[in-house]
């Protein structure tokens, strides 16, 4: 059994992609988190649309931004890293504007708007993970990503409760958010640009048979749809079975919906860096048992009826929130551990149209249990998330590129990278910039 690695936050800061890619995805999380849990007010309160009209071109926005995630990949295994993750923030400062360029009542360019809002939604994870693992390498690399989960977490949260305390001015307060989130993200391209952050592919890999991620990763991206239905837990089911099912005060749902955005902030990161002891394989089965158990919790916290059913509720949300944070920190990991470097953008890619897809479907498939009773819900996403973690724990890896037990490598330096073969990553200004 390997030993824990320890990162120190400077270590962790390089790892990530430097100083001014940290500001960046602070800067970018915190404008974002300003307009895009509000963006049905927006569609309703200030383009006075029908909440159904605006849902349904969310939604379309969303789903064609996974489109688009084939062409992400690709464009990152020709070498592209800071460029793409850039062009994501600009593309959502092009949905920002059209968004304060929309007249009242049209559905179509709010469409279109959400359109590049969800293309840049969608873009950012895998582009994101391909920086951090083309300048990070090892249980250094995993701890890079859970840190800037941990670091989005807290500027959405942050900039959800700033656009919260603002919208008692109504439909121009949430102009003025949405012209602030735009000028946010174009500040972020531009630091995110500044990095220049690239990676060469290998030659070899030209004019190869391309036959996309190695089979051993199919099952890894099935049982990820399942997994990501975690994510919709406190914002979708518990809200839904709290209020309408157990008539709850709505301070219950409001309260674990915090405690779950403060815990994955503070736990992240150190949660992470203590299951690196084991192989990530080894973690994100480990993360579906967790999560099944807390739906079996939830399932008998629900049985406990309106005196001590809430309490329950919300102890057992701790548990999920722990299968949660154990899930993010190990299953993109795991990706770029498996994927070949030549494929690696496509691999993140389909990782992202996994999780985008179970995203989306999560919603239908939660109300549709919840309308069959609390057994039907819980027990159906517990018996689901089960075997997927034993779809998961039964594959073998074969040819990983980083095992679970190697070291954590240093950050290169631009001179290092340009000693090593082409396909190694190029950083072209100091280290820790």
């Amino acid at each position: 059994m390997a030993t824990t690695t320890k990162i120190g936050p400077r270590a962790l800061v390089r790892a990530s992609g430097g100083p001014r890619y940290a500001v960046a995805l602070a800067v970018d999380a915190l404008g974002t988190g300003l307009l895009r849990p509000f963006l049905l007010l927006y569609g309703v309160m200030v383009l006075r649309l029908s909440a159904p009209v605006t849902g349904i071109a969310m939604t379309a926005g969303v789903v064609m931004g996974l489109v688009f995630m084939p062409a992400v990949g690709r464009w990152l295994d020709r070498g592209a890293r800071s460029t793409v993750v850039a062009a994501s923030m600009l593309v959502r400062v092009v949905g920002v504007a059209l968004l304060l360029a929309t007249p009242a009542g049209n559905v179509w360019l709010f469409a279109t708007a959400a359109l590049f809002l969800g293309i840049g939604n969608q873009a950012w994870p895998a582009a994101h993970a391909a920086l951090v693992a083309t300048v990070a390498h090892g249980r250094e690399r995993d701890a890079a990503l859970a840190g800037g989960r941990a670091l989005r977490n807290a500027g959405l949260g942050a900039g959800a409760l700033l656009a919260t305390a603002c919208l008692a001015g109504g439909a121009t307060a949430l102009q003025a958010l949405a012209a602030v989130t735009g000028l946010a993200c174009l500040a972020a391209a531009a630091l995110t640009w500044s990095v220049h952050v690239h990676a060469h592919p290998a030659a070899a890999a030209a004019g190869s048979r391309d036959d996309g991620p190695a089979p051993r990763m199919r099952a890894l991206l099935a049982a990820n749809v399942v997994y990501v239905f975690c994510l919709n837990v406190p914002e979708i089911a518990l809200p839904l079975v709290l209020v309408t099912q157990m008539h709850a005060s709505p301070v219950w749902p409001a309260a674990i919906f915090v405690a779950n955005t403060v815990l994955v902030v503070t736990l992240q990161v150190p949660v992470t860096v203590l299951m690196s002891r084991y192989s990530r394989r080894t973690v994100l089965a480990l993360s579906g048992v967790v999560l099944a158990a807390s739906y079996l919790g939830f399932l008998a916290a629900t049985s406990l009826g309106p005196g001590w059913g809430a309490p329950a509720v919300a102890a057992v949300s701790v548990v999920c929130t722990l299968g949660e944070i154990i899930y993010a920190g190990s299953a993109t990991a795991l990706v770029t551990a498996l994927a070949p470097a030549r494929l690696l953008g496509r691999a993140l890619a389909r990782f992202q149209l996994s999780t985008g897809f179970g995203l989306a479907v999560s919603p239908a498939v939660i109300t549709a249990l919840a309308s069959h009773g609390s057994a039907a819900l819980w027990g159906g996403l517990s018996a689901a998330t089960l075997l997927s973690a034993s779809a998961i724990a039964a594959e073998k890896d074969q040819g990983v590129q980083a095992p679970a037990r190697q070291p954590p490598t240093r950050t290169l330096t631009a001179a290092a990278c340009r000693a090593r073969p082409t396909s190694q990553p190029r950083r072209e200004p100091r280290r820790g910039s």
